[in-house]
């Protein structure tokens, strides 16, 4: 027994070193496979994901408002008769360029010519009439001299006299007004520009000033367009430029127009009135710009768009538009690089469109780098590679903006 207990007791420190030295192995064992894992691991990792960045700088912008509007002719003539008759002839082609006294119209001229012809009877009568009156009164002061005549009859002689010039006048008057008459019968162009349509045709009868228009000629060498603001955008205007002292008519304000197609008028324009109120059912306020329209692209009533400046502002970005992206509360957002090539995300405020940029006021500082392409990649926070857009690069459409 006493062998047996000795051989177990001088066992126990063998087995107590044989544990221990499997302890530390299996401890090895397992810091180089997490030393080889984490290796491995470092070398699947992938390089920072590649974008294109521009760098904005703050710059100083005008800033405009679009408003739709009207193209108004700058002179419209209604040719109406003044004179009643039937209509003999007309000479003008329609939708041609007239100038003004061109012909347009000729009436039966008959019964004026012959009142013309009364009236100058008239007159002949009238002065025979007064040479007698005149005659007359000289006879009765010779006698009045000689004590032959009475006062009474030199008084009677001179006032018939004096009526007799007086009619005289009369007949003159009343022939000038039948010349007048005769004239009006040929009814000439009041004013140069186009004309339209005839509206009515060689032997109808007119009146004169009737309600319906023979011919309209307008004059669109230059025209106006009349457009529409919201009381509220000109009281925005005019206290906005008050330290500038730039008023809405400023010639240094220029105006641009949009066609109907969507294409810039090449001619700009000038803003020439401002309603001086606003109209109470519509709360708006009427503005009127002249454009030049030598080739007579711009006809009256063509609805257009007119593009006007409004106010200067200082430290302004402008962002291209297809970096800037929505967040779920509608509110513009880009990404930004940093420094350490970090991707940042920063919160706009957007004024307004400039083509297919976006004018940018606030969440930009001088020198951010905006992340063009590869935004759907990267994420806040992420690690990137920036590479800045070359100059060749194609400018972003403003329909992949609106897309967004």
């Amino acid at each position: 027994m006493n062998k047996e207990s000795d051989s177990r007791f001088a066992l126990k420190p063998q087995l107590h070193s044989y544990a221990t030295a499997g302890n530390m192995l299996s401890k090895s064992l397992i810091a180089l496979f997490m030393l080889g894992s984490s290796v491995v691991a470092a070398q699947d990792a992938p390089p920072p994901q590649a974008v294109t960045v521009v760098a904005v700088q703050p710059q100083e912008i005008m800033l405009s408002s679009l408003l739709p509007g009207r193209v108004v002719a700058a002179a419209v003539a209604e040719v109406r008769p003044q004179v009643n008759g039937i209509i003999t002839d007309r000479f003008f082609t329609e939708g041609s360029h007239i100038e003004q006294g061109d012909v347009l119209y000729k009436i039966d001229s008959a019964t004026y010519e012959a009142v013309v012809a009364q009236a100058e009877a008239a007159v002949a009568q009238a002065k025979a009439q007064f040479k007698a009156a005149d005659r007359e009164a000289q006879r009765i002061q010779e006698l009045m001299k000689r004590d032959v005549s009475t006062q009474r009859e030199l008084d009677e002689s001179v006032a018939a006299r004096d009526v007799a010039a007086a009619s005289i006048a009369v007949a003159e008057a009343q022939l000038k007004s039948a010349r007048i008459e005769l004239d009006r019968t040929t009814i000439v162009a009041p004013l140069s520009g186009e004309i339209g349509l005839a509206m009515t045709t060689r032997g109808a009868l007119v009146t004169a000033s009737q309600a319906d228009a023979l011919a309209v000629i307008r004059n669109i060498d230059s025209v106006y367009v009349d457009v529409t603001a919201s009381a509220s955008s000109v009281l925005k205007w005019r206290r906005d430029n008050l330290d500038t002292n730039m008023d809405l008519r400023s010639t240094e304000r220029k105006v641009t127009l949009r066609l109907a197609d969507g294409e810039i008028y090449p001619e700009t324009g000038l803003l020439t009135a401002a309603e001086p109120q606003v109209n109470m059912q519509t709360g708006v306020v009427v503005l009127r710009m002249q454009f030049p329209n030598a080739d007579k692209l711009l006809l009256p009533g063509t609805y257009v768009k007119v593009d006007v400046e409004t106010q200067l502002v200082e430290n302004i970005f402008l962002v291209p538009q297809n970096a800037v992206s929505r967040d779920r509360q509608g509110k513009p957002t880009a990404l930004v690089v940093n420094d350490e090539d970090t991707i940042e995300l920063r919160q706009l405020t957007i004024l307004q469109a400039r083509d297919n940029q976006w004018i940018v006021q606030e969440g930009l500082n001088a020198g951010d780098r905006i992340v063009l392409e590869g935004v759907q990649k990267v994420g806040p926070g992420s690690k990137v590679t920036p590479e800045e857009q070359t100059s060749d690069a194609e400018a972003p459409k403003t329909e992949d903006a609106a897309g967004q």
